[in-house]
């Protein structure tokens, strides 16, 4: 589930689009004090940002630049403001989208998706250039070393989901939740079966470290 945080000064409009986005699995956090807002996003993790330039306190262009000084994080900008000015100048401040009010609900999740793919792929890159392991979604296909490994579709996604998280560890229900070639009915039993297989695929053993009562940790 992607975490968003909302931070917008019309609480009824914060709260449709919640009750909206909810339904596709986000969940939604909404701050209307960008002070308190920023200061959130020192404390907690989120995978998005929606923000309103019409604040209270702090003008929302000035609270982009506070976030990107800060973090690389998706930020949406959501405003009435019909200015090319502010539109320009939230772009070179480091805003990933521009999304003038009123607008559907729909658009807003479309542009949601298509902001953390371009976010999760850019990540993907970023990691698999300092890697041994390349991974190619369209093919299906990870070599290690420049070498193919041969995958059935589940171990492709449990392989390619530990190469995105290279370095952390991921636990069992992780990979059950979120690799699609993996029925949510699995075992954790199931889970380490298919580990193992891919252990003797990658022919070293020691780059998927188990990690006790947790899960599994594919090191760097």
């Amino acid at each position: 589930m992607k975490k968003i945080l909302m931070i917008e000064d019309d609480l009824e409009l914060a709260e449709i689009l919640t009750e909206y986005l909810e339904q596709f699995e986000f969940e939604v956090v909404t701050e209307d004090d960008p002070f308190k807002a920023v200061s959130i996003l020192k404390l907690e993790p989120f995978d998005l940002v929606i923000l309103d330039l019409s604040l209270p306190g702090m003008d929302g262009l000035e609270v982009c630049e506070a976030i990107r000084e800060r973090q690389d994080i998706p930020i949406i900008i959501s405003s009435a403001r019909s200015d090319v000015t502010d539109k320009v100048k939230a772009l070179e401040l480091g805003a990933d989208d521009y999304l003038p009010k009123p607008y559907d609900p729909r658009e807003l999740e479309a542009r949601i998706h298509s902001v953390l793919r371009r976010y999760e792929a850019k990540s993907q890159e970023k990691q698999e250039s300092k890697s041994d392991f390349k991974c190619d979604v369209s093919s299906m296909m990870i070599t290690y070393k420049n070498r193919n490994i041969d995958l059935t579709n589940a171990e492709f996604g449990i392989l390619s989901y530990m190469i995105a998280k290279q370095g952390l560890v991921v636990s069992r229900e992780d990979l059950i939740h979120n690799v699609n070639a993996i029925n949510e009915d699995s075992s954790n039993k199931s889970i380490d079966v298919m580990v193992g297989r891919i252990r003797n695929k990658l022919g070293d053993k020691s780059l998927i470290e188990s990690v006790r009562g947790v899960g599994y940790k594919l090191l760097k």
